[in-house]
């Protein structure tokens, strides 16, 4: 593998005047040096890059980066000016100038050291050596960190790659290191009190025998998580990090930096994030997984801003700490969980992958769902043979806006079993999983092989870019493996098993279904609709409750009478907890603390809309009592729903879409009877629980009393 910068790529009498001359200066060194493949392409790329936002930094800095396919393997070019280059900075023209470049599909451990030096550019000595260098061969061998001493009378510290103040293997360039940025705190605590801690020893104890009114610990030093991240996740990401680290430590302040940079991030630890007393997101591109951070003092901010006032953040992160400020609430239930660990089994990343294709799925539906929906319910159910409106279109007719709807409806629903395997292949293997996940998706609609074909297809086109992704190949592909390679091969292998290996089976698979909810009738119907009311509240919209969701509105792709009634008792059974606990409050508010029944106000409205999520707070309350007696009256809403034979054509919207149902009345007579189930157990039991002497039954004088969690 060759080296990331060597003396060609090193120009220390820069003569351009501009940015884009000295990108082109740069550039056309690396194209020397057979690392770029395309001069102009290269310089598009730069260009773009540069207008998303400015790459110069405070202290006479100028980065120029990006990702770009022209580029072969990861190259840092370094030009210094003796008048200085117009960047963008806040404090003038830039005389360092590196222009990063690295693949398309960039390598993870030379983002790393890419990362690294970007962290090091917030070094005065660092970038003082440079300013001071004569040799364009020291000069890069300072700047890989193979020359501790490029300047004789200048003091450098270690070198530049890897970091100093970490020993250990935590310094190895890597993408762990930069994954990792709480080791800094681990490795040299923030706060001088936490510093001369373990310093004592045994005497300590002496001390303390011979001293009785010792002083006691001092209190923990305030703590804070905060997230880095920019376009192309190669400079500016790293520099905020190292930059809100050493800031943190003048304040006597413990940060933690995620970085979600092109190396990829490794999450911080959740108890970390749990303990912490603030947070700073410091990006220009949205923050993955952000609902970790829910309900905590918050300070949302560009990532320059991380790099050239991290004092302030800090200041101001700790100040809405101080006032009790709280960012936005955590979310009830999320579609998926993005928390996973390295040691989840295999069971539980299958879940999480599923999960991530429904969730991605369900808007389509929505959408798609309720235009069919609002079509049929304006010109009727014969509106699906109405001719194309683009051929045929009446302003002034009703049957023609019918039909316009029920047609966008039908264009959005086609998108389903693509969008369902697209994003399953995507959970799995990140954005190079969408391309075949795609063309799986769309073969299973052609085949039709429905929502299974694509359920399937996406976990094939996963696991193969997953299996290509671990072949190694020459650093010359590199920069066209995520472009062209990854998607040919992924995408053709998908194609070849959906069409002739296992797509036919799955399309015959999928008629047995699609029949059999057709012939549903009687006894069988009445225990699906058991069966799914428990499903849908044995959760409360975790996994088990979007199976049962996604089991529906597969069904609405090839609507029948069958698919019509499971989608109608999902949705029945959905409402049935929260409306349930709503009322269990208005009826018995006794039995409930204030917090309770002022979430039992906002629960009759979730439930009315379909939205299960509105349960959750008392089953986490008290999930012995609460949840079995959810399930109760799901499981009764379910079956009645099916035994009225009630319709429903729109995949969502509770109570508002009712005059689209079949049976109406019968339906929300069927919702009413499975609320009633549940109120009725839930008040039973909460009434059977006997009060502790430490914590008394909740009454509607006691404004602050706690809940009694069963054991």
């Amino acid at each position: 593998m060759s080296e990331l910068i060597t003396a060609e790529l090193v120009d220390l009498d820069l003569s351009a005047e501009t940015k884009d001359a000295a990108a082109r200066s740069l550039a056309e060194r690396m194209v020397t040096s057979g690392r770029v493949t395309d001069l102009e392409g290269f310089l598009a790329d730069i260009a773009a890059r540069e207008a998303q936002m400015p790459t110069g930094l405070d202290g006479g800095i100028g980065i120029p980066h990006c990702r770009s396919e022209h580029v072969t393997e990861p190259t840092l070019a370094f030009g210094r000016s003796a008048s200085g280059i117009d960047f963008g900075a806040p404090d003038g023209p830039a005389d360092l100038i590196f222009l990063i470049a690295a693949p398309a599909g960039g390598d993870a451990d030379h983002l790393s050291i890419l990362s690294t030096l970007a962290r090091h550019l917030m070094d005065e000595t660092f970038t003082g050596a440079l300013r001071s260098a004569t040799e364009p061969e020291r000069t890069a061998a300072l700047i890989r960190g193979d020359e501790p001493e490029a300047v004789p009378e200048t003091a450098v510290p270690e070198p530049a790659v890897p970091e100093p103040e970490v020993a250990g293997p935590a310094a190895e360039p890597g993408p762990e290191r930069d994954a990792e940025p709480q080791a800094t705190t681990d490795a040299a605590p923030t706060t001088p009190a936490a510093a001369e801690a373990p310093a004592s020893g045994a005497p300590t104890e002496a001390a303390t025998d011979a001293t009785p009114d010792a002083t006691p610990a001092p209190a923990a030093p305030f703590r804070i998580v905060a997230i880095t991240s920019c376009p192309t996740g190669i400079a500016h990401t790293y520099m905020a990090a190292e930059s809100l680290e050493k800031a943190g430590q003048a304040a006597g302040v413990e940060v933690f930096v995620e970085t979600q940079g092109s190396a990829g991030f490794k999450r911080l630890d959740p108890q970390l994030v749990a303990d912490a007393d603030g947070v700073i997101f410091a990006h220009d591109v949205e923050v993955r997984e952000k609902e970790r951070f829910a309900g905590k003092p918050t300070v949302d901010v560009g990532v320059k801003a991380g790099i050239n006032r991290p004092a302030e953040l800090i200041a101001e992160v700790r100040q809405k700490a101080a006032h009790g400020e709280a960012g936005a609430p955590a979310r009830a239930a999320a579609p998926m969980d993005k928390g996973a660990d390295a040691g989840d089994g295999f069971a539980t990343r299958l879940r999480k992958w599923l999960m991530t294709g429904v969730s991605y799925m369900v808007p389509f539906v929505a959408a798609g769902g309720l235009l069919i929906a609002l079509a049929f319910a304006i010109g009727g159910y014969t509106i699906n043979k109405a001719p194309s409106v683009a051929e045929h279109f009446i302003w002034t007719e009703s049957a023609s806006w019918a039909a316009l709807l029920f047609q966008i409806g039908g264009v959005a629903f086609g998108f389903l079993v693509p969008v369902l395997a697209g994003f399953i292949a995507y959970g799995m293997a990140d954005r190079p999983g969408l391309v075949p996940g795609f063309v799986g998706g769309a073969i299973a609609l052609t085949i039709n092989a429905g929502f299974l074909g694509g359920l399937i297809a996406g976990l094939i086109a996963g696991a193969v870019v997953m299996a290509i992704q671990r072949v190694r190949i020459p650093p010359v592909l590199r920069g066209i493996m995520p472009v062209v390679v990854i998607p040919l091969i992924s995408s053709a292998i998908v194609g070849f098993l959906m069409f002739l290996v296992i797509g036919k089976p799955i399309a015959a698979l999928q008629k047995g279904l699609t029949d059999w909810l057709s012939g549903l009738t009687g006894a069988n119907a009445i225990i699906l609709g058991v069966i799914l009311g428990l499903m849908m509240c044995f959760d409360l919209g975790g996994p088990l409750n979007k199976v049962a969701y996604a089991f529906a509105v597969g069904g609405l792709a090839n609507p029948n009478e069958g698919s019509l009634k499971v989608m109608a008792a999902v949705m029945a059974a959905g409402m049935v907890p929260p409306l349930a606990m709503a009322l269990a409050t208005t009826v018995r508010s006794r039995l409930f603390t204030k917090a309770e029944r002022e979430n039992g106000k906002a629960a009759w409205v979730l439930g009315a809309s379909f939205i299960t999520e509105g349960a959750i707070p008392f089953a986490a309350a008290d999930p012995l009592r609460v949840i079995p007696s959810a399930m109760a009256g799901g499981a009764v809403t379910g079956a009645l729903s099916m035994a009225f034979g009630c319709t429903l054509r729109a995949p969502h919207g509770g109570i508002f879409v009712v005059p689209l149902i079949g049976q109406p009345l019968l339906y929300l007579l069927a919702i009413a009877a499975g609320t009633a189930v549940s109120t009725a157990l839930v008040i039973l039991l909460k009434g059977l629980r006997k009060p502790s002497p430490t914590h008394p039954a909740p009454s509607p004088a006691d404004d602050e009393a706690e809940v009694t969690v069963a054991a």
